[in-house]
């Protein structure tokens, strides 16, 4: 099994570490800043293999130039739809990152929404999903559409329940307050949420989440529910059509009178 481990970056993000197993190499996903990354690889004794990349926003891509000065013709994974300054393998669906010296390897899927060529990796039991899922929510919509989000969430969740959601930002308890909104009579909400604040009190990560726990407690893979459709009508004041539109405006109140 890889040895995956967060590495803290800026006020919420966070880069995961891979560690290969019988390797002194490691990989890094969205390393947004060099610095954690390097003190990270100097303390563990390891050196830097290559880099995986979801998208294009700065606080995942903002370490590549230093991290490539420092180790010289390094592989740099990301998306062949998006513009990534040192990008040097652009990954299109289905194709699979090879992990040097381990016998297993990374499929890529496309999951465009929050950014138009968005990407994850997925293998091993675990999803590196940037930021189109989060622990109890999911990205807002910047360059992609709302229609392309709620697709990609929908492919997330078809998924094995006992998949690793490995996200880039620790959003989860003020997600978790926004789903105890759609959903204030959810009794393992109220676990989820007691048990998360645990966690962070602890100064511990609220992630990797399980895929099983999001189908039960996250409200933007539940919109085909009907007591949570009921809710964000009432929210929209509207009847919505199918589940495009049910997502769209989940998303939507969230922007609007939460975030």
């Amino acid at each position: 099994m890889l040895e995956i481990t967060p590495v803290r970056a800026f006020e919420d993000n966070y880069i995961w570490m891979i560690a290969v197993p019988d390797s002194d190499l490691a990989l890094a996903v969205d390393p947004g800043d060099e610095t954690p990354v390097l003190e990270w690889l100097q303390v563990q004794g390891k050196r830097l293999g290559a880099i995986l990349i979801t998208h294009h926003h700065y606080d995942h891509t903002g370490g590549i130039p230093e991290l490539i000065q420092a180790y010289p013709g390094i592989p740099v994974y990301g998306p062949a739809r998006e513009s990534i300054r040192g990008l040097t393998h652009p990954l299109k669906e289905g194709e699979r990152v090879a992990i040097s010296g381990y016998e297993s390897s990374l499929q890529v899927l496309e999951v465009p929404g929050h950014t138009a060529g968005h990407i994850a990796y997925y293998g091993e039991g675990a999803l590196f999903c940037g930021d189109t899922l989060f622990a109890g929510g999911c990205g807002r919509v910047f360059d992609g559409t709302f229609e392309q989000l709620a697709s990609s969430l929908r492919r997330i969740a078809q998924l094995p329940p006992e998949t690793l959601i490995y996200c880039a930002h620790e959003y989860t308890l003020d997600n978790l307050g926004f789903a105890s909104w759609v959903e204030p009579k959810s009794e393992v909400l109220r676990q989820r949420i007691s048990q998360e604040q645990k966690q962070r009190e602890a100064g511990l990560p609220t992630l990797p989440s399980r895929l099983a726990l999001e189908l039960q407690t996250n409200p933007f893979l539940r919109t085909s529910v009907p007591s949570v459709k009921g809710m964000i009508e009432k929210a929209a004041d509207n009847s919505l059509a199918n589940d495009t539109a049910v997502f769209t405006a989940l998303r939507q109140w969230k922007d609007k009178e939460y975030d």
